[in-house]
């Protein structure tokens, strides 16, 4: 059997930041991706894409500074996001937060950051191994292994004392071939493949684990399209993310625009899946039409969004292409996104869940890749030292207020209609208007009504959420 202190499953950027910190400590680590081809990738890789943006203070949760990054990976640098509203708007040039990167954000390359993130982590040292697919782990926990016998940790380095039992973990692969580890990281994606079987059988017999872990009601699908935009209309969107709301229906359901290199636009949306669509009201959404016989696909809700914003000057067939060569396939792609309620780790276990495995991916906004990072980084770091307990504390400390952030929008905001996003986006309007330079939220009273109902139910919503945001604590598992 194969032996290594640190196995991860996973190649995405949780894993592949689980695989750098684990190995730069020293840990002989093992990163297990399934890979999958893409068109605008050599070889296989990663699945785990999304619509690739980072905002200021993300780069500090991150990490990682768009600098160190190779030539191809960051595409547009940003100074704005946009909401629109079926008839309201608003544009934002601060997000308000203390940030060391000095533009709004930027957008990038997916595909090529993956393999930046797995070169980072070969070149610490770590073997990111493609194309082995992980079918079971068996976990011993009498295993004496990453101590010296008094439970002290001895860093992932080194062996359990002479006798001891071990491995800790033991993989099942595809391959048929076994690997032993000290200390196992899930990083396996909101589809959570492996991890739901994992933490399954740390959690209480009728405790709903992989329900908790997965409810249809909480997640959604996201489908983009890589389009090449005509020349006025790239210039509109080179330096903006746009995104808009209560144009289609769905709890945190809307349409986006990112901008790429070379007139090339990431055109896509996200929605929960399993909508009726005798649920909703066709009248008041943008992008239904009334014959609609169920909820359209995402093709088709991109094709009516072009039509609606750009139709009347433009063939859209012809003038906005698909750029085939892009994307995972045909210049498309699918992908899910977890519910935005994190879980804790069952570290007593030497186990550590990161990314959107945990569920740190937002539906409210899709942002993932920052905390993803920023969780694997912390579990490849502890799992070297030979001590996870640390683990959900520390990631707490390091995305608790983004995770909190992410999750009071999305409550707040779950039954919202048509009319009601136009109201909040006027009332962020004028609050925008009226702000003086200390944030959005700097001065409701100059702004109206509206805005101020605003400021105070956020308030006391994140008031609310900062006490219970965790759909698995670590004391619900068993050992």
């Amino acid at each position: 059997m194969e032996r290594v202190d640190v196995a991860i499953v996973g190649g995405g950027p949780a894993g592949s930041a689980a695989a750098h910190a684990a190995a730069s400590a020293g840990a002989e680590t093992l990163l297990l991706e399934k890979g999958v081809p893409r068109a605008d990738r050599e070889g296989l890789g990663p699945d785990s894409t999304d619509a690739a943006g980072i905002l200021d203070y993300w780069v500090d949760i991150m990490g990682i500074h768009p600098d160190e990054f190779d030539e191809g990976v960051v595409q547009r640098e940003l100074n704005r996001a946009e909401f629109r509203g079926p008839s309201e708007s608003a544009t934002l040039y601060s997000t308000g937060i203390d940030s060391s990167y000095d533009t709004f954000g930027y957008t990038f390359q997916r595909a090529r950051f993956d393999d930046w993130m797995r070169e980072r982590a070969e070149n610490a040292g770590a073997e990111y191994r493609v194309g082995e697919s992980v079918r079971g782990v068996e976990t011993d926990l009498d295993a004496a292994t990453g101590t010296d016998g008094n439970e002290t940790p001895t860093g992932g380095n080194e062996r359990a004392e002479e006798g001891s039992s071990g491995p800790r973990h033991v993989l099942q692969l595809a391959s048929g071939g076994t690997v032993g580890a000290d200390f196992l990281v899930l990083a396996d994606g909101p589809q959570r493949t492996v991890t739901n079987r994992v933490l399954d059988e740390y959690l209480p017999e009728g405790a709903g684990g992989s329900d908790r872990l997965a409810p249809p009601e909480a997640n959604h699908i996201a489908y983009q399209e890589y389009r090449r935009v005509p020349e006025e209309v790239f210039a509109e969107f080179d330096d903006a993310i746009v995104f808009w709301w209560g144009v289609i229906p769905g709890e945190t359901a809307y349409p986006w625009i990112f901008p790429n290199e070379d007139r090339l636009c990431r055109i896509g949306l996200t929605m929960p899946i399993g909508m009726d669509i005798d649920a909703f009201d066709a009248a008041e959404y943008e992008l239904l039409d009334a014959d609609d016989e169920s909820i359209p696909s995402g093709g088709e809700y991109i094709r009516r969004l072009l039509e609606w914003q750009f139709g009347d000057e433009y063939d859209i067939e012809t003038e906005f292409p698909l750029v085939e060569e892009a994307g995972k396939r045909g210049g498309t792609e699918t992908y899910p996104i977890s519910s935005t309620r994190p879980i804790d780790s069952p570290t007593e276990a030497g186990i550590a869940v990161v990314g959107g495995a945990m569920g740190t991916t937002s539906a409210f906004h899709e942002g993932g890749d920052h905390v993803a990072v920023r969780t694997g980084a912390i579990a490849g770091e502890l799992a070297a030292s030979g001590d996870l307990a640390a683990y959900n504390r520390r990631w707490k400390e390091a995305i608790g207020d983004e995770v909190v952030r992410n999750v009071t929008m999305a409550d707040m905001v779950a039954e919202y209609g048509p009319a009601d996003w136009d109201r909040v986006i006027g009332a962020a309007d004028a609050m925008l208007a009226a702000d003086t330079g200390d944030g959005l939220l700097a001065q409701p009273y100059r702004s109206g009504w509206e805005s101020l109902k605003l400021l105070l139910g956020y308030k006391w919503n994140k008031r609310k959420t900062k006490r219970d945001y965790v759909t698995i604590s670590e004391d619900e598992y068993v050992y």
